[in-house]
C-alpha cells in the first residue's frame, strides 16, 4: 500500500494535469439539478457505515447521510463504490461528485478538495486480541499493527515507526486480528466497537492516550464549487436541526455522534 502522504502527492499533480484542483470553470450545482443525479462514493468496506448487506445493496450511516442530503437538494442519489487509496483521484477525474466515506479531514486532503460538514466526529482506537500481552504503545513497537490502505491511521502509524500490513476495509482487519495475522489494528474506534459487541468478537481496546487524534469526518467535493458547497451544507444542517440526522445515527451507529 502506498502511504497516504504519497498518494496525495500523486493526486495533486493529477488534478493540477486535469486542471481540477483549481477553481472549476463554473459551479457544478446547475450542472447536477439539470441531470438530476448526485454520485456518491464510498469505499463499502467499513461498516455500520458503510456496507454490502445481505441483498447486495450498499447501506449504513453514510449511505443514509448522503440520501438524505440529495434528497433535500432534490436529487436522486446513486451510490459508487471504489477502493479507498483511489478515491479522491476519482473524484477529482469526475469519476462521482461527492466522497460521502467517513473521510477524516486533513489539511493535506484540503489541498485537493473542499469539505461540506463535518458531519460525525471520531477517534482512533487500537484493538488487539482479548488475550494479547500487549499494554502499551510501546509492545507495539515489535509488533505487527495492521490498518486500512490510504486512511489516516496508516499514515500515523508509519510516522510513528510502527511495522504495518494494510488491508482493503474493517471486516478484513478484524478478520486478521481474530486468526493472529497481525498483532493490533488501528481504525476509528466506534465501528470496531459495535462490530465487537454485534459479533461477540474476543477483541478488546487497548487501553492508551493517543492525544490530538480526534477527527472529523467530512463530505468531499471538488474545488471550485461554492453554490454547490452551500446547497450541501444547508441541506445537512437542516437535517441536523430537525431530527433527522439524530434518527439515522441512531439506527445505524447507536447515537448522536456530531
Amino acid at each position: 500500500m502506498t502511504s497516504r502522504r504519497s498518494f496525495l502527492k500523486s493526486a495533486l499533480v493529477a488534478g493540477v494535469a486535469l486542471g481540477l484542483a483549481g477553481p472549476a470553470a463554473a459551479d457544478e450545482l446547475a450542472t447536477l439539478k439539470d441531470k438530476g443525479v448526485l454520485r456518491i462514493a464510498m469505499s463499502g468496506a467499513y461498516p455500520p457505515f458503510n456496507f454490502v448487506d445481505d441483498s447486495n445493496q450498499v447501506v449504513g450511516f453514510d449511505p443514509a447521510i448522503g440520501a438524505e442530503i440529495g434528497k433535500r437538494m432534490g436529487l436522486k442519489v446513486e451510490i459508487v463504490t471504489t477502493a479507498w487509496d483511489g478515491i479522491i483521484g476519482g473524484l477529482l477525474a469526475n469519476k462521482y461528485d461527492a466522497i460521502v466515506g467517513s473521510m477524516s479531514i486533513t489539511d493535506e486532503r484540503k489541498q485537493v478538495v473542499d469539505f461540506v460538514g463535518p458531519y460525525y466526529r471520531m477517534r482512533r482506537g487500537i484493538f488487539v486480541a482479548k488475550d494479547s500481552k500487549i499494554a502499551t504503545l510501546d509492545d507495539l513497537k515489535s509488533a505487527t499493527l495492521g490498518a486500512t490502505l490510504g486512511e489516516t491511521h496508516e499514515q500515523w502509524a508509519r510516522e510513528a515507526g510502527y511495522k504495518v500490513r494494510t488491508y482493503k476495509g474493517l471486516p478484513e482487519l478484524l478478520m486478521e486480528l481474530e486468526h493472529g495475522r497481525v498483532d493490533a489494528i488501528v481504525n476509528d474506534d466506534i465501528p470496531v466497537l459495535l462490530a465487537i459487541r454485534s459479533q461477540d468478537a474476543p477483541v478488546r481496546q487497548l487501553e492508551v492516550e493517543l492525544p490530538g487524534v480526534a477527527d472529523e469526518a467530512g463530505i468531499a467535493i471538488r474545488k471550485g464549487n461554492p453554490e454547490l458547497h452551500k446547497a450541501m451544507q444547508d441541506a445537512l444542517d437542516a437535517m441536523q436541526a430537525d431530527g433527522t440526522y439524530l434518527a439515522i445515527a441512531q439506527k445505524w451507529v447507536g447515537g448522536d455522534i456530531r
